[in-house]
């Protein structure tokens, strides 16, 4: 089976996928582009048919309002798109990071291609972090992450991760995500998403303040179970349970990783907690959902299913300290 990650690289400590080629931190962009398997482009073609004919090779046509997207390394096909659709190349998205990185503080940490070359991110640290009640740090992030297959908008990100388990969650608040989609069908200009951004990564502070109070938020439970219903087998706690409860095998899993086989499941801040709570679906979906590799857990953790269970525990989560 072909791998998901076509190639990854990383700094620093191994990331929670345990993916990648290990560089030194504070490494040229150049330097993250080669290793992270970056240094090709999206070329473009228009697209061909060829019509049967009796007695001949068939006759050529040409399909004017579409073009092949294809590598410019390995000339592999990566996907059929409109005219008006606008590529984002790969070095585009570690160039988002140069002067952040250069000025602003902010460090590369992991890059690479997925699904052949359809898909490519960068992930920088912000330098922004908050310790919960026993020591339990949290640090702020910044995902750039697109496709040329249709299937992601260009999108930045700002994400935290949990330290001690490297689970990781989309800042968001009042069920909205901060992150900032830039559509296919206009063109990515860096410095207006930049400024969109500035806005977003003001907010660590509020976020950082909800999580602290879902740290101090004690659960019963009967809570507990309710909340992992809510959010693995879209159950409602006051409704009558189904004879054949949906998802049981991941609502087990979840509730044990709760109740102490978490990775900081016993720290302060998450025993008994919404904290807690949060926490353990978050590290079911970063580490021990099934997939049939850790490609595609990260693939669905980041921008598929796993990222919608993720946003489902964090609402549900904050409607406990509402």
């Amino acid at each position: 089976m072909a791998h998901l990650v076509e190639t990854m690289a990383y700094a620093g400590a191994a990331p929670w996928h345990g993916l990648g080629n290990q560089l030194t931190q504070k490494q040229p962009i150049e330097i993250w582009q080669r290793e992270a398997g970056m240094d090709w482009k999206i070329q473009e073609s228009p697209v061909h048919f060829k019509s049967d004919s009796i007695g001949t090779l068939g006759a050529i046509h040409s399909f004017p309002e579409q073009k092949v997207l294809f590598r410019s390394d390995t000339k592999a096909p990566l996907s059929v798109v409109s005219q008006r659709y606008h590529t984002v190349q790969p070095r585009e998205v570690l160039e988002f990071y140069r002067d952040l990185t250069e000025v602003s503080g902010y460090e590369l940490e992991t890059a690479g291609v997925l699904k052949g070359g359809r898909k490519f991110w960068a992930l920088a640290r912000t330098g922004q972090g908050a310790a919960l009640k026993g020591n339990d740090q949290v640090n702020g992030y910044l995902l750039l992450a697109t496709s040329c297959d249709g299937t992601l908008a260009t999108t930045a990100t700002p994400t935290t991760v949990r330290v001690v388990c490297n689970n990781t969650l989309t800042i968001a608040l009042d069920g909205t995500s901060r992150a900032i989609k830039v559509p296919h069908n206009t063109r990515f200009d860096p410095k207006a998403v930049k400024k969109q951004l500035g806005i977003a990564v003001s907010q660590w502070d509020e976020f950082m303040y909800r999580m602290r109070t879902l740290s101090e938020r004690k659960v019963q439970w009967h809570e507990a179970l309710g909340f992992f219903m809510t959010v693995l087998c879209d159950v409602s706690p006051n409704s009558k349970l189904p004879e054949v409860l949906p998802n049981e095998r991941a609502l087990r899993k979840v509730q044990a990783l709760y109740e102490s086989q978490g990775r900081g499941a016993t720290l302060a801040s998450a025993n008994g907690t919404a904290w807690g709570l949060l926490n353990a679906v978050t590290e079911y979906v970063d580490h021990e959902r099934r997939a049939r590799s850790n490609e595609y857990r990260m693939d669905s953790a980041w921008f598929g299913q796993g990222a919608q269970i993720k946003q489902r525990a964090l609402d549900t989560a904050l409607q406990l300290v509402a």
